[in-house]
């Protein structure tokens, strides 16, 4: 069955392996969560918890369009535990249960980060001994919360440079690089079965980064480290072009058993918009789905964010924007389109 799918879908460049869990919507309502059913392949959003909560058409449309959900900040380090030993879950448990009463299914983000951490742990001269009791502490805590309501989890995220070299944080300083396969050991541990992932940016085509990545990977599971999957987070840029080698770097991953990911996607422009940028945009959202669709083990693909209306990019790229599939008013772009159509190739 799998092979005389993946022979239809190559006569129109594409290809798919598995089928996904049954839907909570049966029919198709013209959504992103409808195309992809049968696809083996999760849709997704990160999550605004303030526009869940106060915008009816953003929270109508996270449960129409997707099947997964990420949160985009209620689950870092310095939301869940402002303060050492008091635990905040509220806005994290809010997304849990909306997701669950949904059908939809949670990505965990992210458990070791360099950023977002509370200023108590960050600016208090701990030693290593004690970071490492926190680090695992955090994480048995957390993923211990969770356990059974999360489906994967961002475990280690951004651990890399662009050139390969491990990031300086101060869990490199203090704990070496051990700290990495610690981390999975302990989400493991938490809860044994959530799949767990490395995830970072600039690393979706063949690189120095994802070479680091492939190799590390390669080690820590010889070494039993229950790692996997491979998260590409896939923040593009139409004025920057896009990486020719996203489906060699994927099927790469495929080659050592491990489970693919495209974590965080969205598709930036130098404003204002125009034809040309908006087309090509489309092909940037379309290019990662496609190495997904074409993956053996690719499970998810996830825009961050859907709609300008709450976009992140204005506001860290200056005079950049438009990088989600739906505009301010939550209308469909090109690049809406492009991911509805591809999608649903596989089932013609």
């Amino acid at each position: 069955m799998r092979f005389g799918r993946i022979t239809a879908f190559l006569a129109v460049s594409l290809a798919v392996a598995g089928s996904a869990p049954a839907s909570a919507h049966p029919v198709d309502d013209g959504s992103l969560r409808a195309a992809a059913r049968g696809s083996g392949v999760h849709i997704g959003t990160a999550v605004d918890m303030s526009a869940l909560a106060d915008d009816a058409p953003y929270r109508a449309a996270v449960a129409r369009e997707f099947d997964t959900v990420t949160p985009e900040n209620v689950m870092k380090w310095e939301v869940v535990e402002p303060q050492p030993g008091v635990y905040d879950w509220a806005a994290a448990d809010r997304l849990v249960d909306f997701a669950h009463k949904n059908g939809q299914v949670v990505r965990g983000h992210t458990l070791v980060w360099h950023s977002q951490n509370p200023a108590w742990l960050t600016e208090t001269a701990y030693t290593p001994a004690q970071l490492r009791t926190l680090l695992r502490k955090h994480i048995l805590d957390e993923v211990g919360h969770f356990k059974g309501r999360v489906w994967a989890w961002d475990v280690a995220n951004e651990i890399f440079n662009d050139d390969g070299t491990l990031r300086d944080t101060i869990w490199l300083r203090a704990l070496g690089s051990d700290y990495i396969a610690d981390a999975f050991r302990w989400a493991h541990q938490a809860d044994p079965k959530a799949l767990l992932f490395l995830n970072d940016y600039n690393n979706e085509g063949v690189n120095a980064k994802s070479d680091a990545y492939y190799a590390l990977a390669k080690q820590l599971r010889a070494a039993g480290v229950p790692v996997h999957g491979y998260g590409m987070q896939g923040h593009l840029g139409v004025q920057y072009g896009f990486p020719g080698d996203v489906l060699e770097n994927v099927r790469r991953f495929d080659r050592l058993g491990m489970k693919t990911a495209f974590t965080e996607v969205d598709v930036r422009m130098e404003l204002p918009p125009d034809t040309a940028k908006v087309q090509a945009q489309a092909e940037g959202f379309g290019l990662l789905l496609r190495a997904c669709l074409m993956a053996k083990n690719c499970v998810s693909y996830t825009v961050w964010g859907f709609t300008d209306k709450y976009s992140w990019v204005p506001g860290f790229f200056d005079g950049q924007g438009s990088a989600t599939p739906l505009d301010e008013n939550l209308q469909p772009k090109p690049a809406y389109d492009t991911l509805r159509e591809t999608f649903l190739l596989v089932r013609r």
